[in-house]
């Protein structure tokens, strides 16, 4: 296990308890750092995100398919309709749901299950009231929380070495 890795690990004493959260999905997250795998926390803080075709992964705390949770944004549900109840009802609902789907990158994927567990609810939060994978991308992006250092260089380490060699080559050539 990297010092990354263990780094990330450690973190998990966070409570991410009615969170979003999220990880990289490499190698797609080391040319376009925005993009990664998203799941949902339960009001226990395990994790549940759509893994593939027909399956939910349900690892634990602080992981999901491709790793350690690397990112999250906590949910205040405080006035939640139904309040913690209703909060893993709804993720149970949409996981339910998504367990008989086929996963497709592009159109019905682990963004699209956190959506869909949302609007169930119907939860409005920071400033959105119909979830989708887009709006769920970009507020991760630009407020989501880091677990840690490492997890920083998780998201953004492989870019970073990607520019510079990019940056590198152009100087050369």
């Amino acid at each position: 296990m990297s010092a990354i890795d263990q780094d990330m690990e450690d973190a998990s004493t966070n409570d991410l308890s009615f969170s979003i959260l999220w990880s990289p999905l490499p190698p797609i997250t080391w040319f376009l750092p925005f993009i990664g795998h998203m799941g949902i926390a339960d009001s226990r803080g395990l994790a549940n995100d759509f893994q593939g075709s027909y399956y939910i992964g349900t690892q634990g705390r602080n992981r999901m398919a491709f790793g350690p949770v690397t990112r999250y944004l906590k949910v205040d549900v405080s006035d939640l309709p139904g309040g913690v109840q209703r909060w893993d009802e709804a993720i149970r609902e949409a996981n339910q749901v998504y367990s008989q789907r086929i996963h497709n990158i592009f159109c019905d994927n682990c963004h699209s299950h956190v959506a869909n567990a949302l609007n169930r609810i119907p939860l409005s939060a920071f400033g959105i009231s119909k979830w989708d994978m887009v709006k769920l991308c970009f507020l991760l992006f630009f407020r989501g929380r880091f677990v840690s250092a490492g997890s920083v260089m998780a998201q953004f380490g492989p870019f970073l070495v990607f520019v510079a060699v990019i940056m590198l080559v152009s100087l050369i050539f």
